[in-house]
């Protein structure tokens, strides 16, 4: 038998753990030790040793490392997460698929929000209470007319947010946003001790200094509500943006708020609702710790108006970050055509 031959019929006699253990340590290593039952091996290396100094003196601790974990740290480290343009094209199939479907599109957002999943898990969390939200029948419910319920906090942590609606062109206000101030009025009267937002922009196209939120508080005032109260959100073209700003102003500047109670026309409740929870979830730290909850609302019977799902879906996206889409939504630009088809 040649030296060749020799050497391996030796190899095969030595059990293999001891073979791993042979040649780790010509590798340098300081220290390996095998579990003679599971044969699972530990390596301790030079660079793998910490220096602890204690009282003047030196003692070297070895970190121990299993190859199973080395392993698993190097393939979590050359892990691929998704750009923020692959998570955005994720939310705007998901958020058109399902205002342009329904139910019928359920399968499809679930297996979207998974991808979401994958290439952010916060963010599909996130997207995932608020799909959640939306699919729900209780979105809206109960609606309440006139005033709000019984039953809310009578304290400083509940805020009455009104939403705004477009004024008339010389900056005086429509009948419609009067009527909503009207429910607003009876619900701060009923709440005293709450505050009240009022929200939206200058939307007047012959009188540029006049915005919907400096118009209502100015009529709230009036009616004799304390100025201490009343909270100008005067910046919003959207309901998106009434949600961003309010949320803004709310956790900046009034911290005691923690409930808010949506004022609106009945139809815009829902849309209401769905937006400022949407807004406190995509802010929060984490899924669950939102620093603002819609917890009631209160509405004006209006004879007439309605909201599209697809104008929810703009609003959702315009939440999102994605202002050009959205916009493209609310003027009827939008193609549909160029998402995938449903299956």
């Amino acid at each position: 038998m040649n030296k060749s031959k020799k050497g391996n019929r030796i190899l095969q006699l030595i059990p293999y753990p001891l073979v791993i253990c042979l040649i780790f340590s010509m590798s340098g290593c300081k220290n390996v030790t095998v579990n003679s039952e599971s044969s699972e091996i530990m390596v301790i290396t030079e660079s793998s040793e910490t220096t602890e100094k204690t009282a003047g003196t030196e003692s070297t601790a070895p970190a121990e490392t299993t190859v199973a974990e080395s392993t698993q740290a190097s393939e979590t480290a050359e892990s691929v997460v998704a750009d923020p343009e692959t998570i955005q094209k994720i939310i705007e199939e998901m958020v058109v698929d399902y205002c342009s479907y329904g139910s019928e599109a359920d399968d499809r957002v679930d297996s979207l929000l998974s991808d979401l999943s994958f290439a952010d898990e916060i963010t599909g969390r996130r997207w995932k209470v608020i799909m959640d939200l939306w699919r729900s029948d209780d979105l809206g419910q109960p609606l309440y007319y006139d005033v709000l319920p019984d039953g809310l906090p009578d304290t400083d942590e509940l805020c009455i947010v009104v939403l705004g609606f477009q004024l008339n062109p010389d900056g005086t206000m429509k009948e419609e946003l009067i009527n909503r101030l009207n429910v607003a009025l009876a619900s701060a009267e009923k709440y005293p001790n709450a505050y009240i937002v009022c929200t939206g922009g200058g939307t007047a196209s012959e009188n540029s200094s006049a915005t919907e939120a400096g118009e209502m508080a100015k009529w709230l005032a009036d009616q004799g509500i304390e100025q201490d109260r009343i909270i100008v959100e005067d910046s919003s073209l959207t309901t998106a943006q009434n949600a961003i700003y309010t949320y803004d102003i709310l956790t900046s500047d009034y911290p005691s708020v923690k409930y808010l109670a949506i004022v609106s026309s009945d139809y815009h409740i829902a849309t209401g609702e769905l937006l400022f929870c949407s807004e406190a979830i995509l802010r929060a730290d984490t899924p669950g710790n939102e620093k603002l909850t819609v917890i009631s609302n209160a509405s004006w019977d209006a004879p007439s108006g309605s909201l599209s799902s697809m104008f929810q879906a703009g609003a959702l996206i315009e939440l999102s970050g994605d202002i050009e889409t959205a916009f493209d939504i609310y003027y009827d630009n939008y193609d549909i055509h160029e998402l995938p088809p449903l299956d």
